[in-house]
């Protein structure tokens, strides 16, 4: 019968062990990081097939419909005119953990807008990095056909070439669909549209802290994109509003690069 020659190297030593322990730790703290970022990166694929699915449905609205822009209010009815989506939002939703709406009357609320029969998926009202409970986190901008009251716009509602609130697909010449954005995924259900100041340099809804601080948009010619912000005060801006204590008409610290690009990309210009 064959013996070992030494019994005490049966197994590993000490030291043998913490190398593989630590070659383990090295190789997770690695792939981790990679893993999320993918998984990140699947999300944000996700958010911009539902991106694009709302845009299309909203264009295909404005076909039949000679070229008008959907009612892009949310959950605010006007005379003749829809909204794109009904009342969705949690009645506390400026809290930092508002309480959902039931999810049948959520559901009410989408199938209830004037979107519905052009994209009849549930699923595409919500990007999947959405706060929990809430079926819609997607929201159109003020110049969209969405609120104008109080945004500052000059008479006349034009400078030069540019139609600042559009109300039709024609309306949009220069500067082209392109480079108009329609919706914007908030991560969450609010009325109205969103806000942003046409002649003041200041915001006026909080950038999103989205999809690696910043955002996912889609833009007239139904193309979407992913904003990310670049300014120091632009982020603390958006982890204030994730934590529930932004204060709105925020002034801008110069030079506001991330601001202007939001209002550029509602308005088509700066108005200052």
């Amino acid at each position: 019968m064959r013996q070992h020659s030494d019994p005490r190297r049966i197994g590993f030593t000490l030291i043998e062990l913490l190398v593989v322990i630590a070659v383990i730790a090295i190789l997770v703290a690695i792939l981790i990081p990679a893993l999320t970022r993918a998984r990140e990166q699947g999300k944000r694929v996700v958010c911009w097939n539902n991106l694009r699915q709302l845009t299309y449905a909203w264009q295909l609205y404005a076909d039949e419909n000679g070229g008008k822009l959907v009612n892009g209010e949310a959950g605010y009815d006007r005379p003749g005119e829809k909204a794109w989506i009904g009342a969705a939002w949690a009645t506390d939703y400026r809290a930092v953990a508002p309480t959902p709406r039931p999810e049948k009357e959520q559901i009410a609320a989408i199938m209830g807008g004037a979107l519905w029969p052009f994209c009849k998926n549930l699923l595409a009202y919500r990007c999947p990095t959405g706060r929990r409970g809430e079926m819609q986190t997607y929201t159109i901008m003020d110049s969209m056909n969405g609120r104008t009251s109080g945004r500052g716009l000059p008479t006349g509602n034009r400078v030069g070439k540019t139609v600042l609130w559009v109300k039709k697909l024609s309306d949009m010449v220069s500067p082209p669909p392109a480079e108009r954005a329609v919706f914007l995924d908030e991560g969450k259900a609010s009325p109205d549209s969103y806000a942003v100041h046409y002649p003041l340099q200041q915001w006026w809804d909080a950038p999103m802290f989205r999809h690696s601080i910043g955002t996912c948009v889609s833009w007239a010619d139904t193309h979407v994109s992913t904003w990310k912000w670049k300014e120091p005060q632009t982020i603390q801006l958006a982890w204030a509003s994730e934590n529930g204590t932004y204060a709105s008409n925020t002034p801008a610290a110069s030079p506001a690069e991330d601001l202007k690009m939001v209002q550029r990309a509602c308005w088509g210009r700066l108005g200052y």
